[in-house]
This record gives structure tokens, C-alpha cells and sequence, in this order.
């Protein structure tokens, strides 16, 4: 499936009330759970950047504990969304981006980047992309990654998944903790890794 091809089908997921039943499936409610714990294993954050935001399901439980939150999509319906649901906060800063192209000055103490990198066309891509984010990461800054498995991925015709990526990422962070969610169903099976960027 082509790039535009995989955007029009986020764009057209997004449209429903709960896309990917990010708030009413049980699977979903623990990852994300998951996916805090492992972002905030540090405390408050002072500079934190999101990577997908979808629906803002995530972003809403991220926001209140940085001081700071830049929140980059690719698809502007999902910042429209996200923005909507988080819109009690004004610490949040919104960037239209796809994460190839996305750069700024400043760096992070997290970065947050989950079901996200498989969207990407290729392993060159994704490697691509994880040099970009991991520019962006402070020396002692939090990476929290979290992707369904590869033989979830490959079946749903993606270049890669979990395995892939974490290997990827491996190569230059530090990996600090592993956790693997799985709900009822084979595509409810995916792999989160907090990584460390070394000082």
C-alpha cells in the first residue's frame, strides 16, 4: 500500500468517534497506561515531544505532567482532534509535520513515538526517522516507543514492526525497560520499550 494511500485510510479512521478504540477498548486503556508509567519514570518532564497523536487519547494523559508538549501528526484532522480534547491545557504546542521532515533547535527529555514508524513507507524510512528523533533527545533524555509486533505489521502490509524498530533504535540508546501488552485479539499484540539516550 502506498504512502497517500496509507494517509487516506488514517484520514477516513480518524473521522469515527473512537478511532481504533483508543478510549473503550481494554487493550488500548492498558498500553497506554503502560506507555505513562514508562514516559514519567523519570517525573515531571520539562520538554516533551509526542509523535502521532491520533485522537489525542494519549496526549490527554501526557499533558499534565510536562511542563512543555510538542505534539507532531502528519494528518491535521488528528491534531484537530487532539487539540479539541486537550484544549483545557495551554502548554501544548501543535506541529502539522510529517516526523521525516520535522525538525527543531531545541531538544527533549522524552520522546513518546508509539504505532507510528510502520506507517512509513521502508526500512530506510524508519531508520530515517529514528536519526531525526533521536537528534532531538536530550543527553540523558527518555525515548518511549511502543509499536504492534512485526508479523502483525507485515501481515497488515508494513515494511516492519516492534522487533525492527527496537533493534534500530538499540544501535544508539540504551534500552531501560521492556513490556509486552497483549489483548484478545492477534492484532492486540505489541512490544513497548523505554530507552535511555546515554550521557
Amino acid at each position: 500500500m502506498s504512502l497517500d494511500k496509507k494517509y487516506q485510510s488514517l484520514d477516513v479512521e480518524l473521522a469515527s468517534d473512537d478511532p481504533w478504540g483508543l478510549d473503550g477498548n481494554p487493550f488500548e486503556r492498558e498500553r497506554h497506561t503502560q506507555m505513562l508509567r514508562l514516559s514519567l519514570s523519570r517525573g515531571i518532564l520539562k520538554n516533551a515531544l509526542e509523535v502521532g497523536c491520533s485522537a489525542g487519547a494519549f496526549t490527554e494523559k501526557l499533558a499534565p505532567h510536562c511542563q512543555q508538549l510538542t505534539v507532531v501528526d502528519v494528518m491535521p484532522r488528528a491534531i484537530g482532534r487532539a487539540c479539541q480534547r486537550t484544549k483545557r491545557w495551554s502548554h501544548i504546542t501543535w506541529i502539522a509535520s510529517d516526523i521525516q521532515q520535522f525538525t527543531v533547535q531545541e531538544v527533549f527529555d522524552l520522546i513518546v513515538v508509539a504505532e507510528v514508524l510502520y506507517y512509513l513507507e521502508d526500512i530506510n524510512a524508519m531508520r530515517a526517522a529514528i536519526r531525526n528523533l533521536t537528534r532531538m533527545l536530550a543527553p540523558g533524555g527518555h525515548l518511549v516507543f511502543g509499536s504492534a509486533r512485526d508479523a502483525a505489521c507485515w501481515n497488515w502490509g508494513h515494511a516492519a514492526g516492534a522487533e525492527t524498530v527496537i533493534s534500530m533504535l538499540s544501535e544508539t540508546l540504551i534500552e531501560v525497560e521492556r513490556v509486552h501488552c497483549q489483548g484478545q485479539s492477534a492484532n492486540e499484540d505489541c512490544l513497548l520499550v523505554n530507552f535511555r539516550n546515554p550521557i
